[in-house]
């Protein structure tokens, strides 16, 4: 990546961001995945699920750096970010050591 951010909206962002969380154990379930479609159209999801099933854990997380540096949240959304990564993280009933560890890296990017 050329440190040039995607040129994602912030649901498309968001979208990535809990893909990335669905799949920290790399065992996407069904309950993860409904989760996340609940909270887009079919044709985003779509679009991300495709960009983001061709990165790389390492490149997803410079995406998300990236892209986080170049645009403004509010508290507020952050706060709801962090809520709706956690339900991904817990939809399965088990918060694994791969999610506890993925949930730290995001919390220094993002929050």
């Amino acid at each position: 990546m050329k440190n040039q951010p995607p040129k994602w909206s912030k649901i498309e962002f968001k979208i990535y961001i809990l893909l990335l969380c669905a799949n920290a154990d790399s065992v996407m379930t069904p309950d993860e995945i409904r989760l996340i479609k609940a909270k887009t159209t079919p044709e985003i999801y779509d679009r991300i699920y495709k960009e983001f099933s061709e990165d790389l854990e390492d490149l997803s997380l410079e995406k998300i750096e990236a892209w986080i540096a170049k645009h403004h949240f509010s508290i507020m959304e952050l706060s709801e970010l962090k809520k709706e990564t956690m339900q991904v993280f817990n939809s399965d009933k088990n918060f694994g050591i791969k999610e506890r560890y993925l949930a730290k890296i995001l919390d220094n990017i993002i929050y």
